[in-house]
């Protein structure tokens, strides 16, 4: 563009020639206007980014005033942040000012009482006057400027920005050169006006974006509070959202166990002992030299050791927050914990409830930073639910105790009485048990004692008849002597079985050949199976079996248990009789077994088939149930041992049941079975 301003002009010599000059000189004027304006609205229709227009328009300025420098800063109340700003330098200035020295002549723009004026153009010629408009924030700006010619744009009666041109050799600005400036003053308003427009509408995106985010991230920690999380792992989880949300270096959330019991009555502003405890820690990943990475060791400290978390107590109500922590020697008091020479920056927030501390939210950045309220007010409600949380989950842990003892309580009494009720239920059953062993034990000792009774007396009767022949006699005798056996011996067996559960006599050992007496049993017990069709076998050792005994009750033993398989073996089948030697715990024994073929005892038979007046149901043999109740007491005797087995045999409803005798073979061997290891 062509620069109007620097156009030659003859002064007139006389008053004809003023008038000329003077007309032409406006008419130069009136086009520099129109050109300036034409193409100050042409970059406006034109610019798609608004940050570019101010700088195209900072350049066109800067070039039609000839100047060394051209800055345009907009100005408003209503947007957040810094201004924006258009900088332009001409490129024969050689000492063209750095970008730091631009940023602050930028707020040197905005803090001039140029924006407090009217619509005059403030100019500043007096050098001392611009440098110490230049000193900004305690820091003086070393720029050459001479001149400054700036004036403030207006829109709707409000001002919208500032222009400023400067020139870095003393200069004395002409009126042609403010009118000109004045002229294009509204141009360049609708300019900042759209530039601010722009800035408005980028700035309410982002304060929604972030208020989309902050509800989000509320929304999280509402879902995450409702879950059946455990605490700590909930915690975790809202410390990195938070941290992650605000953009943070580091998030930590500690919780705070107090040891002390009074502190809730002391006065404020007392530090209470307690110990801290991290409950959940978020990093982001930095380069290197700002990564951190806490020590394990660390995660515990204790309130008094830490003149950080101390200012939560001491500055009550409020939140701790240090842009930038540069107290060195105050530093050497905070936790190590916080790792503050790497990340100086800390927002520390307490979780209060009902007025205690329950711990701390902190927020560390590596870089100085400067919080917003949106965010503090979003770190407050993020504080408000996570101590709800801990609260809820101290005040559900102590019902879930209660609840806990309380069930174990009523468990216990459950048990006790569940028990009570089965001790009930089988003394009951216990009961109709020995009831029905009572009425089984009348009948069969009542059939035992009558039929005997019964078939003597009929003998005696017949023996009394006149006229009666001598065999018929005999016969009657023979009944009478039987029956009167039968009673004899049942009356010998209760009298043993007494005499031997009462007071046991000492045992009279003889030593016989277990071969030899199996022998005799066996010659004589054959001749009984022959009316069953059956069949008895031995299987002795070769060599003479020695046992040491008590000849009696051996014999009377062998009788019950030879007589068992007799009365219960099936017709045509065959009793086995077995013996032999074995050693167990280096203490010889005598094995004697004794097998038949026919019905099967059950499991609940064979726990109660060596009781006294006890008979397998459904046995049709008749009995008192003496036997093997006798059997089992001589045996004990002996110091000896009984038991019974029931095997199925394949492909028949019979089985095979064996009786098998265990007994010391030598006397000073022997020893109580029960006692034996």
């Amino acid at each position: 563009m062509n620069n109007y301003l620097s156009l030659p002009l003859q002064y007139p010599d006389d008053l004809q020639q003023t008038e000329s000059y003077s007309v032409k000189l406006m008419q130069h004027q009136e086009e520099l206007v129109h050109d300036l304006a034409q193409t100050i609205n042409h970059i406006i229709a034109n610019s798609s980014v608004t940050a570019l227009m101010l700088q195209e328009i900072a350049q066109l300025l800067g070039i039609t005033f000839s100047v060394d420098c051209c800055c345009l800063v907009t100005v408003t109340n209503e947007v957040s942040g810094n201004a924006t700003a258009a900088n332009w330098c001409s490129e024969e200035y050689e000492g063209m000012p750095d970008p730091g020295q631009m940023f602050l002549m930028e707020q040197l723009m905005t803090n001039l009482p140029v924006v407090e004026c009217a619509a005059e153009p403030l100019t500043m010629e007096n050098i001392s006057t611009i440098q110490n408009s230049l000193v900004v924030g305690s820091q003086y700006l070393p720029l050459p400027i001479k001149a400054v010619l700036a004036l403030p744009t207006r829109l709707g009666g409000k001002n919208n920005g500032v222009i400023c041109l400067i020139k870095f050799q003393a200069y004395d600005w002409q009126e042609s050169e403010k009118q000109l400036l004045k002229d294009i003053e509204s141009s360049c308003a609708i300019a900042f006006s759209q530039v601010i427009q722009a800035q408005l509408i980028a700035t309410q995106n982002q304060y929604l974006q972030k208020f989309n985010h902050h509800q989000s991230l509320i929304k999280q920690l509402t879902t995450l509070s409702r879950t059946n999380l455990e605490l700590n792992q909930m915690l975790q989880l809202a410390i990195a959202s938070t941290a992650e949300s605000l953009q943070a270096d580091r998030g930590l959330l500690i919780l705070l166990k107090y040891t002390d019991p009074l502190f809730r009555i002391k006065p404020e502003k007392q530090i209470p002992q307690a110990k801290a405890q991290v409950a959940g820690e978020w990093n982001r990943e930095r380069p290197s030299s700002h990564k951190f990475k806490s020590d394990p060791l660390a995660q515990t400290f204790s309130l008094a050791d830490c003149s950080l978390c101390q200012r939560v107590f001491t500055e009550v109500g409020n939140p701790v927050i240090i842009t930038d922590y540069i107290d060195r020697q105050e530093a050497g008091s905070v936790a190590p914990l916080f790792a503050i020479e790497a990340l100086p920056t800390v927002l520390l927030m307490p979780l209060e409830n009902q007025g205690k501390v329950l711990g701390f939210l902190v927020l560390q950045q590596v870089v100085p930073r400067n919080w917003q309220r949106a965010e503090l007010n979003l770190v407050e409600m993020v504080c408000a639910q996570l101590s709800n949380a801990i609260i809820q989950s101290q005040t559900l842990r102590q019902v879930q105790t209660v609840v806990d003892e309380r069930t174990a309580k009523l468990k216990s009494s459950l048990e006790l009485q569940a028990k009570l009720h089965e001790r009930t239920r089988r003394y009951v059953g216990q009961l109709r048990e020995i009831n029905e062993l009572k009425d089984e034990f009348l009948s069969n000792m009542s059939d035992r004692l009558r039929y005997p009774l019964t078939n003597m007396l009929m003998s005696i009767k017949n023996l009394r008849l006149p006229g009666i022949a001598p065999e018929r006699q005999a016969k009657y005798l023979d009944i009478l002597e039987q029956e009167c056996t039968k009673e004899i011996n049942l009356i010998n067996d209760l009298l043993t079985l007494q005499k031997l559960e009462s007071d046991q006599e000492p045992l009279q050992f003889e030593t016989i050949d277990l071969n030899t007496k199996i022998q005799e049993f066996g010659a004589a017990f054959q001749r009984r199976l022959v009316a069953k069709g059956s069949t008895f076998t031995v299987d002795l050792p070769s060599k003479p079996l020695i046992l040491q005994t008590e000849i009696e009750s051996f014999d009377r033993i062998i009788q019950e248990l030879l007589n068992n398989a007799y009365t219960y073996s099936e017709h045509d089948t065959i009793v086995h009789l077995q013996a032999f030697h074995q050693v167990e715990a280096q203490i010889d024994q005598v094995i004697i077994k004794v097998t038949n073929t026919g019905r099967a005892i059950s499991e609940e038979e064979a726990t109660y088939i060596f009781d006294k007046f006890r008979r397998g149901k459904g046995r049709w043999h008749p009995g008192t149930g003496l036997g093997l109740a006798l059997v089992k007491s001589l045996v004990q005797h002996l110091n000896g041992a009984i038991a019974v087995e029931s095997v199925q045999i394949s492909d028949s409803p019979l089985s095979e049941i064996s009786f098998t005798l265990t007994l010391p073979q030598f006397a000073d061997e022997s020893k109580p079975y029960s006692q034996r290891d």
